[in-house]
């Protein structure tokens, strides 16, 4: 079965809480408390979407998290693979793939095709959706 772990669930979750007001700085325990998350999981998430751009982090008494951008222009692909990388259905399905069958596999083409449609499908959807 084919899923994303349950970071990028929780990412997408803490995201969309973001979006809710996108201007205003939420602290990670105001942010466990809208995505009704545990605080540990919420700071975990936090991290590689602020590496990824897609959050803004502020130090101080009045930090916080908010978007960085606008929630229309954060797509599902941008969450996906803050968290979890970039996306390869297969070993091969990437741009340097290391897979010993790659020369006389019949498939890799295909696994390629169907990785690009889930690509493009998550690129075409925004966090505002």
């Amino acid at each position: 079965m084919l899923r994303v772990t349950k970071l990028t669930d929780y990412a997408t979750v803490v995201l969309t809480a973001l979006a809710g007001s996108p201007a205003r700085v939420h602290s990670a325990a105001e942010l466990a408390e809208l995505a009704r998350l545990e605080l540990p999981t919420v700071s975990k998430v936090l991290k590689p979407l602020a590496r990824a751009g897609l959050v803004t982090s502020f130090r101080g008494a009045s930090g916080g998290y908010r978007l960085a951008r606008p929630p229309g222009q954060i797509s599902l692909i941008d969450i996906v693979e803050a968290i979890e990388g970039r996306l390869n259905m297969t070993e091969c399905s990437g741009e340097h793939s290391n897979c010993e069958h790659e020369s006389h596999c019949g498939v890799q083409g295909h696994w390629r095709r169907i990785n690009d449609v889930i690509s493009d499908t998550l690129r075409g959807m925004s966090l505002a959706e």
